[in-house]
């Protein structure tokens, strides 16, 4: 298009040519050619359009303690939109693991969103003991911030531990911190660590039924936030009690309601349906996490968060990171066996469902894209494997006999003064003091370790490099310990066995029950179909990453999956 000015000169030129055309409507012509050429030099405006094609909402889903086989496990019962809908338009990467030996829930959401291993995010678990500090130190605790909203004496919490960037963290750089970037859960743990340092995070505060956040992010809770708070919908949810979805003799992949192994909530006498919360309302705000309704509190927070800043309404891509915490509370306490997970989850897939068409409507169909994964995995109840003959017990890390017959032995008050994550972590000053030798001592710790048939290995964690053991093992325990953090005894226990009472599960091992997690993606960029190439969590981000055209996290280690996207 020719400049304006010489533009002016011909109409103006030749304006005896056109005795037909007003001067007055030349001048308008010129006026709004003008206007238009000066409109289209104003960019970048603030969230303008782009050349690089991008989704505008990345959706990032972690549902906590989701095995591998839940996708499939209650197929037959699933809706058609909600978990089908996933594996029916999107690309399933079966054969998902967590690349490191301690799967438990901070290094799962920490390792998603930062594309590496506790050895370099260094959040090595839910807590460690920081030698500097002298104690047990909680992922996400900062004491250099305040909480805002809820109770004011809860824990100062922030991302301040986490040691790299997070999707995103690289987000918010890649697009001068034009998007928007939100993480959200019941544990803070996990909408902080999905969030980043440069999100906002919410989680749910248990003494006032509120969502809250910290200093880190905000001075006080943004309008919205105290819009939904006031509504308290937890007493709605609460007064729904929770019974089964279907006739509860048609839960046929369960076991039995009442058995002796499952948990039951503080307030009933036995574990069995219905489980009644109308005594809830008012009084204890905590018990929603330990059903599946607060899965439906957190994913109302989340539409929520999508409307208020407005996320996915533009050209420069936001992040929604939101992490469902009760599957693991309700599995922790009932089992993956239970007619409770199982409910759970069919509830789940409907939730997803509605959750699916929502963001279709709201962000627009094709427009947005979404992944599904798990922080961890679960083992099963011990007492339904040994019903069913297969070899399993839980065992006690009794730290208080090794001390003692170390005392006895060697004059040591109390060699060791933590135990966390099956790292033992060793008091240096006081073995030192004694003028005993140090690798003596740990050498009697490991021998009484190992005389216990629940115990696969205990090492030296300096050691590992020397440790008999499969060479895909070791490395996962490499990945896992970072050198600041890591303790100096590490015990592995046998496939099946936990450190555990008389009801219930957990997980943190390296075994596929643990280790092998759900990776879905659906939606923009994403081609439909599957694989069972090994992949990894680490994987996650860098893929993401590479979809967007942006920097992986500052620490991946992992690699973007070719196989998922047709895009070049």
């Amino acid at each position: 298009m020719l400049p304006l000015h010489l533009i002016t000169f011909v109409v103006m030129k030749n304006n005896a040519l056109l005795p037909k055309i007003s001067l007055s409507l030349i001048f308008c012509f010129i006026v709004l050619l003008g206007f238009t050429q000066q409109k289209k030099m104003n960019i970048p405006q603030k969230k303008e359009g782009k050349d690089i094609p991008r989704p505008k909402l990345v959706v990032g889903l972690m549902v906590d303690q989701m095995r591998w086989d839940f996708l499939y496990r209650y197929q037959e019962r699933y809706v058609e939109n909600g978990f089908k809908r996933l594996l029916r338009e999107g690309f399933a990467c079966e054969n998902t693991q967590i690349s490191y030996a301690q799967t438990v829930t901070a290094p799962g959401h920490a390792s998603v969103y930062t594309g590496t291993t506790p050895a370099i995010h260094g959040i090595m678990g839910n807590d460690w003991y920081d030698r500097k500090q002298n104690k047990l130190v909680y992922c996400v605790e900062d004491d250099s911030v305040k909480p805002v909203g809820g109770n004011p004496n809860a824990q100062p919490m922030s991302p301040r531990n986490m040691k790299v960037t997070t999707l995103g963290d690289e987000i918010n750089l890649a697009f001068n911190f034009r998007s928007k970037v939100v993480g959200i859960a019941i544990k803070d743990r996990g909408a902080i660590l999905a969030a980043g340092h440069t999100g906002d995070a919410y989680w749910y505060d248990s003494k006032t039924g509120s969502f809250i956040t910290s200093t880190h992010y905000y001075d006080q809770l943004p309008g919205w936030v105290n819009i939904f708070n006031e509504r308290k919908l937890v007493d709605s949810l609460y007064n729904l009690d929770w019974n089964t979805l279907y006739p509860i003799e048609t839960y046929v992949q369960s076991d039995k309601d009442n058995v002796a192994y499952e948990g039951r909530y503080i307030h009933e006498k036995e574990p069995v349906f219905p489980h009644i919360l109308k005594n809830q309302v008012g009084t204890n705000y905590g018990t929603i996490g330990a059903t599946p309704y607060g899965n439906t509190l957190t994913l109302a927070f989340a539409k929520a968060a999508l409307e208020a800043e407005q996320l996915g309404k533009d050209n420069i891509t936001d992040l929604l990171a939101v992490s469902l915490s009760s599957p693991d509370y309700i599995g922790h306490q009932f089992g993956p066996n239970s007619i409770e997970i199982e409910d759970t989850y069919l509830r789940l897939d409907k939730e997803l469902a509605v959750f699916f068409d929502y963001l279709d409507a709201k962000v627009g169909k094709g427009q947005w894209t979404f992944f599904i994964t798990a922080d961890h995995g679960v083992a099963h109840v011990p007492g339904f494997l040994a019903k069913h003959k297969v070899p399993v017990s839980t065992i006690n890390l009794n730290t208080k006999v090794i001390n003692e017959i170390i005392k006895t032995k060697y004059k040591i008050p109390t060699a060791i003064i933590a135990a966390t994550n099956y790292h033992l972590y060793l008091d240096h000053k006081a073995i030192d003091s004694t003028g005993a030798d140090k690798e003596t001592v740990i050498t009697t710790i490991i021998t009484e370790l190992n005389k216990d048939t629940a115990v696969w290995m205990a090492f030296e964690a300096k050691e590992l490099n020397e440790t008999p053991m499969p060479a895909e093992i070791r490395e996962r325990f490499a990945k896992g310990m970072n050198p600041e953090l890591s303790g100096d005894i590490i015990v592995v226990l046998k496939s099946g066995y936990f450190s555990g009472g008389r009801t219930g599960t957990t997980h943190g091992s390296w075994y596929p029950y643990d280790a092998h997690i759900p990776l879905v993606f659906m939606g923009w960029g994403i081609r439909k179909g599957y694989s069972f190439k090994p992949t990894w969590i680490i994987d996650i981000a860098p893929t993401i990453s590479a979809l967007l055209r942006i920097q992986p996290p500052s620490g991946t280690l992992g690699n973007p999956i070719p196989e998922i996207t047709d895009l070049r």
